[in-house]
């Protein structure tokens, strides 16, 4: 068994106003550069940062599922600013850009010649990761996920040095988060843990963060949805469950679910996690027979009660699909998917390099049948 997560956690909070010392003492930085999108910047998040990093240069162009052009363009104004640290501020498409942006800060080409593992020579610039909503995880992973316009795929550029340093986890980020973004990076939260805990490569460690995370998200999401922005306890076990289902995974992996949404999220721009929660329930119901002793224990932690195992499954099942549709989640057949596309989704699905952890064997033909269910 192993478990390696380098990165240093400060979590709670307020702790922005801690971003200064973070930054200068912790970091030794005096030159970041600070990664973000619009929205984050509409928001008024990046303006906070900024008043505690005066002049700090920014590049705000990052999108949902970041475009690898973009992260490319992001790698050239690093290169010509030879900033010492990259800080990433928002959600996951946002924190996975600038780990990537980070590596081509150091290394020569394109992202997309860093696919694959460890890929890099140089050691990437360091990353201060600040999530702002709460299903991202990817404060505390290896991994940069970055789509391929031109191919039409989630490209996964990972290796140990790309880890962020510190992630900065500040609950009070959540509070203008808008419900339906509350939504769907809860329920891909949810979806991380899920997964961690039930694919082939979990660990005694992975499960216990994962079956620590599970209730969490479970307990707080719904609470969240409804006001996150008066109910401080709901952001933090929120946020607390996300990291901790980030923990899980990173070293874990994830299933059957992320193989389909990034499928997805690569052929129509489809939020990831909008994408997990519509497949979460469907491929739990495609697992049920490799992992019915493992749901049965989710189901345990989140105090649903049942007289078999199968039915405790079940249950769960039951439960995350009420779930969705409290929160407004979208069926699959609201997303407007041709069926003439669905063979080339299970295709790319069955390809996806963490198909092969996923506790079911899955086939193109399997995909293709949950597809089908699913509509």
């Amino acid at each position: 068994m192993k478990y390696h997560m380098p990165t240093a956690i400060i979590f709670g909070p307020g702790v922005l106003s801690e971003l200064g010392g973070t930054v200068q003492d912790r970091l030794r930085s005096s030159r970041p550069l600070l990664v973000t999108d619009r929205g984050v910047v509409k928001a008024g998040i990046a303006e906070k940062l900024i008043s505690l990093l005066p002049a700090t240069p920014t590049f705000d162009e990052v999108e949902p599922n970041p475009r690898h052009k973009t992260v490319d363009r992001g790698g050239e104004i690093a290169r010509e600013l030879k900033p010492d640290l990259i800080i990433g501020l928002g959600g996951g498409s946002v924190l996975d850009a600038a780990k990537a942006i980070a590596l081509l800060a150091t290394n020569p080409g394109r992202i997309e010649d860093y696919e694959g593992r460890e890929k890099y020579k140089a050691a990437p610039l360091p990353v201060l990761a600040i999530p702002t909503t709460c299903g991202t995880g990817s404060e505390v992973t290896w991994v940069a996920v970055i789509t391929h316009t031109g191919r039409q795929f989630k490209m996964s550029i990972k290796g140990p040095q790309m880890y962020p340093a510190v992630a900065l986890v500040d609950p009070d980020l959540l509070m203008t988060l808008p419900p339906h973004l509350v939504a769907s990076t809860g329920l891909d939260a949810l979806t991380h843990a899920v997964e961690a805990y039930t694919v082939k490569p979990a660990s005694v460690i992975t499960d216990t963060l994962a079956l620590e995370a599970l209730p969490l998200i479970l307990r707080s999401l719904p609470k969240a949805y409804q006001d996150i922005k008066n109910n401080s306890e709901a952001r933090e076990g929120l946020m607390m469950g996300s990291l901790l289902a980030g923990m899980a995974f990173g070293n874990s992996d994830v299933g059957a679910v992320h193989c389909l949404a990034e499928s997805v999220g690569s052929l129509y721009d489809t939020p990831h996690g909008v994408a997990n929660a519509v497949f979460l329930p469907h491929v739990m119901e495609f697992n049920l027979e490799a992992a019915e002793a493992r749901y049965a224990r989710i189901a345990s932690a989140a105090g649903i009660e049942a007289g078999s195992q199968r039915e405790a499954a079940r249950r769960l099942i039951a439960r995350i699909k009420e779930l969705s549709r409290s929160l407004s989640i979208p069926s699959f057949q609201e997303l407007n998917i041709p069926e003439s596309d669905f063979r080339l989704i299970a295709e790319k699905s069955f390809a996806n390099n963490s198909n092969p952890s996923n506790p079911r064997e899955a086939t193109a033909a399997n995909y293709l049948d949950i597809l089908r269910r699913a509509h």
